[in-house]
């Protein structure tokens, strides 16, 4: 018997494309939400997708149209929807955007680059589960100039303080003075991983911009705008996270 789809209240909220887990929390603290007619104020309470019907404010929850949207984040945005500091984030600049999206995975805030945003769980879900290894390609200036043997390091996979990162594709692109550009492709998405690997070095990053997650490149999108991706590009992106678990 195939089980029921059951969520948590503020979930079903939330993937509905309504807002944020936080914003459903509320909505259910103050009782605008019913579960077949009944107010219900616990967040945590479990809803049957196949039987229960959700209202807010009396309206119907409805499962809004699946979206993806490409970003290109500047630095100095954190990819949170609120900040207790009253920092900059990710959502200023996609005020326009309906309905409710999230980032799939997260570019620390003095991180540019590409960063996707959707309201399909599980494709985010496998864009970012490092078992399914979608390549995310960074452009990286480092603060001192690396020698090929540091290279070497980062493609051998280098040790950190949470275990060895798996190997990735370097490329050195110049040196500047006593400056290294150069490019890496990393398959993996642990916290801060690119500046912890130069770090590892004994170096440190100056300047880190994401270029391209799977087949996505920035190209000609603008930094601080966005745009949605393309029914091939999701597909595309669909089919490399979808794809066989990649041995390591």
């Amino acid at each position: 018997m195939k089980p029921r789809p059951l969520k948590t209240l503020d979930r079903v909220l939330s993937k509905a494309g309504l807002g944020s887990r936080t914003e459903a929390r509320s909505w259910i603290g103050t009782g605008r939400v019913r579960v077949n007619g009944k107010v219900i104020q616990t967040p945590d309470h479990w809803v049957d997708l196949a039987r229960d019907r959700v209202t807010l404010d009396g309206k119907p929850i409805v499962q809004s149209k699946k979206l993806y949207l490409l970003l290109y984040k500047p630095k100095g945005y954190i990819t949170t929807y609120k900040d207790p500091e009253g920092r900059p984030t990710v959502y200023d600049l996609i005020q326009d955007v309906e309905p409710w999206v999230f980032p799939v995975g997260r570019l620390d805030q003095d991180t540019s680059g590409l960063l996707i945003l959707t309201n399909d769980a599980q494709f985010a879900e496998r864009i970012t589960n490092p078992d399914y290894k979608v390549p995310k390609t960074y452009l990286v200036k480092t603060s001192t100039r690396l020698a090929d043997e540091h290279l070497d390091q980062l493609r051998n996979g280098i040790s950190l303080s949470d275990g060895p990162a798996a190997p990735a594709q370097v490329q050195r692109l110049r040196d500047s003075g006593d400056k290294t550009f150069f490019e890496i492709t990393i398959r993996e998405g642990r916290n801060r991983q690119v500046r912890r690997m130069v770090e590892a070095l004994g170096s440190k990053v100056l300047k880190l911009v994401r270029v391209a997650i799977g087949p996505l490149e920035i190209e000609r999108l603008e930094i601080g705008k966005h745009r949605p991706l393309t029914l091939a590009e999701v597909r595309e992106l669909t089919q490399l996270a979808f794809g066989p678990r990649r041995a390591t």
